[in-house]
Order: C-alpha cells, then sequence, then structure tokens
C-alpha cells in the first residue's frame, strides 16, 4: 500500500492559526497535564471549590475551559465555530452539560439541541451535532432498559418523556438535514442507546444517514456489532452512520466488571482495540455506500490507515462519506493537515456554563494524563513550532 502524501509534523500548518500568546498558554496547559498528581489535585481542588461556592469561574475559563471549549453558550461559540471554518474545518457543537437529573434539565438539554440544529441548518461550517442520552434521561433509567428490567409507573413515565424528547430532535435533524450522532456512554446502559438509536435509524435513514451511533472499540465485541448492524440495515434497507472512537471509560467499566464479577467488556491490550479500530474502518470504507464514517482518532498510525484504505478503494479524500474528528484543542496537528490535504475534518466542540462543563473538563485532563504519549507528543509538537517561530523571526530580521 503507497505511503500516504500528508505528513503530521508540519507544525506551522498544524498552529498557523494560534497566535503566539495561545501556543503560550497551550504549552504551559500540556505541561500541566503530563502531571498526573497535579491533575488529579486540581480536579478534586476545582470540585471542592464549586461544592463551598467558592468562585472559580474566571480562571477555569480563562485556561483549561478556553483550551477545549467553544465558549459558555452557543451565541459565543460562533466565533470559534467561524474561526475553524476558515481552514475548513467542521465543527460538533455539543451542550456539554452532565449530571442532570430533573426533567426541567432534560428538556433544556433538548432545547439546545434542537438550537444548535437549527443554526446549523444554514451553516455549512456545521455538519453534524451530536445528543449524549444522558444528557435527556436519567442514567438509573437506561440501566434499567439495558437490563430489560421491569419500569415503575413513574420510570414508565420517564422512558415515554425520553422518547418523546428523543423523537422530537431526530425529526428536527431529518427535516434540517442535518446529521446527528448518538454518543457512546457506559457498556451497562450502551445497548439501549444502541437499541434506541437502530430505532431512530429506521425511521429516519431512508435516503441518507441522518441519525448515526457511536462504536468504542476499546471494547472486544463491537466489530461483531458493527457486522449485525450492516445486515440489519441491508435487510431492512436503511442507511447507518458511525462515529469510531477509541473509548473514554476504560478505568469505570474494569473496576465494576472486578467487583460485580463479570468479564470485561474492554479488550485486553492497547494492540487489540488499535487492530479492532482499523478493521472497523476497514468494514465501513468497504460499505462506503451503505455507512457514512466519522474516525474520531488521536492516533496518527489509525488515521493513516484510514487515509491509506481511501486510496486503496479509490475514495476521493472529499467523500462526503468519510470524515476524521478530533477534539478541540487537541492534536491539531492531526486535524489542520489532514483539512489542508482536502479530508472532511471535524473538531468536537463543546460549549456550556463553566460549572457546569467542569465534569467534561477534568475527565479530558484525566483521561489524557493516561494516554501513553499524549501530552508529551502534544508538548514535541507545540514546542517545535514555537522554536521554528523564533527561529524564522530571527531570519526574517536578519535579511
Amino acid at each position: 500500500m503507497a505511503a500516504p502524501e500528508i505528513s503530521f509534523e508540519n507544525t506551522e500548518k498544524a498552529f498557523n492559526a494560534k497566535g503566539n500568546q495561545e501556543l503560550k498558554r497551550s504549552l504551559w496547559l500540556f505541561k500541566l497535564m503530563g502531571n498526573p498528581t497535579l491533575v488529579k489535585a486540581f480536579s478534586k481542588l476545582i470540585v471542592f471549590a464549586i461544592k463551598i461556592g467558592i468562585p472559580v469561574r474566571l480562571p477555569v475559563k480563562a485556561t483549561i475551559f478556553k483550551q477545549f471549549c467553544g465558549g459558555e453558550s452557543l451565541e459565543e461559540s460562533k466565533d470559534v465555530v467561524k474561526k475553524l471554518s476558515r481552514s475548513h474545518i467542521g465543527s460538533i457543537l455539543d451542550y456539554s452539560v452532565e449530571g442532570k437529573e430533573s426533567e426541567e434539565d432534560f428538556n433544556r438539554t433538548k432545547d439546545e439541541i434542537l438550537k444548535i440544529i437549527k443554526l446549523a441548518k444554514d451553516d455549512r461550517a456545521i455538519p453534524y451535532t451530536s445528543v449524549k442520552l444522558t444528557g435527556i434521561a436519567p442514567f438509573d433509567l437506561l440501566e434499567k432498559i439495558n437490563f430489560k428490567k421491569p419500569l415503575s409507573k413513574d420510570e414508565e413515565k420517564e422512558y415515554q418523556s425520553l422518547k418523546v424528547r428523543l423523537a422530537e430532535i431526530c425529526n428536527n435533524a431529518s427535516l434540517s438535514n442535518v446529521p446527528i450522532y448518538f454518543d457512546a456512554e457506559e457498556s451497562y446502559i450502551q445497548e439501549a442507546i444502541d437499541s434506541l438509536a437502530e430505532e431512530m435509524m429506521e425511521i429516519h435513514n431512508t435516503k441518507t444517514a441522518i441519525v448515526l451511533t457511536t462504536l468504542q472499540m476499546y471494547r472486544w465485541d463491537r466489530i461483531d456489532y458493527l457486522n449485525k448492524l450492516i445486515q440489519k440495515a441491508k435487510d431492512k434497507k436503511f442507511f447507518i452512520g458511525i462515529k469510531l472512537v477509541r473509548g473514554a471509560y476504560m478505568e469505570r467499566e474494569n473496576l465494576r466488571a472486578s467487583q460485580m464479577g463479570y468479564k470485561s467488556p474492554i479488550q485486553t491490550s492497547k494492540e487489540n482495540t488499535d487492530s479492532d479500530f482499523d478493521k472497523a474502518v476497514d468494514i465501513c470504507l468497504e460499505n462506503v455506500d451503505l455507512i457514512t464514517l466519522c474516525a474520531g482518532t488521536h492516533n496518527e498510525a489509525s488515521s493513516m490507515h484510514l487515509i491509506s484504505k481511501m486510496k486503496e478503494l479509490n475514495i476521493p479524500n472529499d467523500h462526503p462519506h468519510v470524515y476524521f474528528s478530533q477534539l478541540f484543542g487537541m492534536s491539531d496537528h492531526i486535524t489542520y493537515n489532514l483539512a489542508d490535504a482536502g479530508y472532511n475534518v471535524t473538531k468536537y466542540l463543546p460549549y456550556g456554563p463553566v460549572n457546569s462543563v467542569m465534569p467534561y473538563l477534568i475527565r479530558r485532563a484525566e483521561e489524557n494524563t493516561g494516554i501513553a504519549g499524549q501530552m508529551g507528543r502534544e508538548l514535541r509538537l507545540i514546542i517545535l513550532e514555537k522554536n521554528r517561530r523564533h527561529d524564522s523571526k530571527l531570519l526574517t530580521a536578519g535579511k
């Protein structure tokens, strides 16, 4: 297989949209996140400060929030969307308020998603959006549905409310032609999410993939699920959309499996996860007329594998059924170099009030600390660009 004509080492392209001050802030933050002890201490301190009412909004907003979030509101996030669009990068706007449990909160989240869909309808810079089921329904309810446990009258009412909210979101997405991804969550509620996603796919994906689902490839059963979903789509004649990610709940999943005495759903090694991720990419690309694929990855090797497979199958760089995606604030060396080479690329762009988004930010910091080599790679590339700019300035001054 011929090597792709793209380099993720081009820091000039990767950080072209960042000014010197932004670059310095990123350098400082990634240095901090490279220290697990500091990250854990920071996480506990912030949670405690919020709990007892110490104002932390302004310092958090000026640092880690600014790095990983678009803004506190949809309106505030529009500037980031425009900035990314200038580099031919789309945005996946996500209202990332977590840990809410009331009907009022669930309806507020639903209304925010409807606002995103309305905005995206006439804006090509927002090619699709997403919904997290625990943002519009109680976790405990999804867990009971997952294990097919009987529901109380109140829970049955909650379930019907969830279905009404979900139907409204998907109907709006369909009418506006704005694809919407269902985020993947813990394995012990994922079957319930899969079932709801498939139900919405059958209704709305008769002409193209409007409703899409997410597969966490650190689970050893996802290739089998993908193949079954493809067969179901062929039998029932609907299109499917797949976002591939590695996964975000590994420690929680392994701990629960150990405590409750069942086989962990998590792969036994990173190598197996990487292998299944690439297998899933191949399966999706080989069915590109049926499947819309979004590869949500910060892994250079997986990105190169996808590029090579596209070349092998003669799939154009800008094929409308193939997207790459990275988190806002991370892996710009992948995002910007892919966009420069003409691939469809998006940034996952969360937003919401600082205090409400803190669970996302803490998870981001802790996950990144745990990803082998992630912080070192980010730091190395930022330092390379900082040095390149310094040398370029000296060369210019010397002319």
